[in-house]
């Protein structure tokens, strides 16, 4: 390589979400120079198009409806616009934390889900709880980490949630996630920075404000006792199991670290060929008969442990070489992944030159 490479991070509305970005960046400095640009503000194009960049860095908004569509509005101009690069792509940014589209694309796709409808009348819901079987899913168009993701056990309580989304609107949450634990511990640290408590109450404030009206997302229950989650970026493979608490495995933090059927591999590694995504956390349903159904797919998403998987006890990945998987020990996931992402994104360059 001779030169620099260029790359642009993308920040959302939220100040320090895209701080694991500048930190990958940061310790490879040698190799790239990279410039923060806050896709929120008017200036946005104005300073894309003042500089060459040679990739985007993306970090999508993923808390109210009103950000995630700007988000997804301008990195399209981006990218279709300007034809600049952009990782995680366009592709994967577009199906990040919107439950409406992304039912949309998986059957677009014929991929195997549960069964998903998007209600924009009231009767068209009430006539499909009327003739489904209980209990159903129902889900806000934005909510990580299990929020927004109700259980309805039988037709009263279905009734129910659709008379207040169709009514009054519903929101995911409307302060801290009690799911991530030691909020004891995160009260303090926001204590010792008062201007983190400003921007904490910001949020909270945004989230119980962006209240879904006028739709409906209700999906089939697939009975389960876990949900496999497969991680992708590049071409480093990991997995393992989000174990249930109070019915639902997203945002539990609970995990079984066991050795993952080559078989689901397989199937993540054609999904994520098909459409070259390359930063996915494909989290899925296996059925009583061995089979695999998608649930979500998310470009950025959480990391509690150092590790993605544990294959007879050891930290690693694997690796599909010529049709067959290696598993290579080792800890690959630092940063919460964003240093594979960098190191991903690097190497498409280098491709380049």
């Amino acid at each position: 390589m001779n030169r620099k490479y260029n790359l642009a991070i993308l920040t959302n509305e939220q100040p320090d979400d895209h701080y694991l970005w500048v930190a990958a960046c940061e310790e490879r400095k040698k190799e790239l120079n990279y410039t923060i640009v806050n896709l929120t503000s008017s200036d946005w194009l104005e300073k894309i198009k003042a500089e060459k960049f040679d990739y985007l860095l993306t970090k999508p908004s993923g808390l109210t409806s009103m950000f995630k569509q700007l988000y997804d509005e301008r990195l399209s101009i981006l990218v279709n616009e300007l034809k600049i690069l952009a990782f995680p792509t366009l592709g994967e940014v577009l199906i990040y934390e919107n439950k409406r589209y992304f039912s949309f694309w998986l059957d677009a796709h014929d991929m195997p889900h549960p069964d998903t409808g998007v209600f924009y009348h009231r009767k068209e819901a009430v006539d499909f709880i009327n003739r489904t079987n209980f209990p159903v899913v129902g889900k806000l168009n934005i909510g990580a980490s299990g929020h927004g993701v109700e259980i309805l056990k039988d037709i009263q309580a279905a009734r129910e949630y659709i008379g207040e989304i169709f009514t009054k609107g519903k929101t995911s949450r409307t302060g801290p996630n009690i799911s991530k634990g030691n909020l004891f511990k995160r009260v303090v640290n926001k204590l010792k920075n008062p201007s983190e408590i400003v921007n904490r109450l910001k949020v909270y404030n945004a989230i119980a404000s962006d209240r879904q009206k006028g739709y409906v997302i209700l999906q089939e229950f697939i009975p389960h006792n876990f949900e496999w989650r497969v991680v992708r970026i590049g071409d480093s493979f990991f997995a393992h199991k989000k174990l249930l608490k109070k019915d639902k495995a997203s945002g539990s933090l609970l995990k079984g670290y066991i050795n993952p059927p080559l078989k689901l591999l397989d199937f993540v590694k054609e999904i994520t060929d098909r459409f070259e995504f390359y930063s996915q956390a494909v989290d899925i349903f296996e059925t009583n008969e061995g089979h695999y159904l998608v649930n979500e797919m998310q470009c950025i998403f959480g990391q509690s442990d150092p590790y993605q998987m544990l294959v007879n006890g050891k930290p690693g990945r694997y690796v599909n070489i010529k049709g067959k998987w290696i598993f290579e020990e080792g800890i690959f996931n630092r940063k919460e992944s964003y240093d594979l992402r960098l190191q991903y994104v690097l190497s498409q360059l280098n491709k380049r030159e």
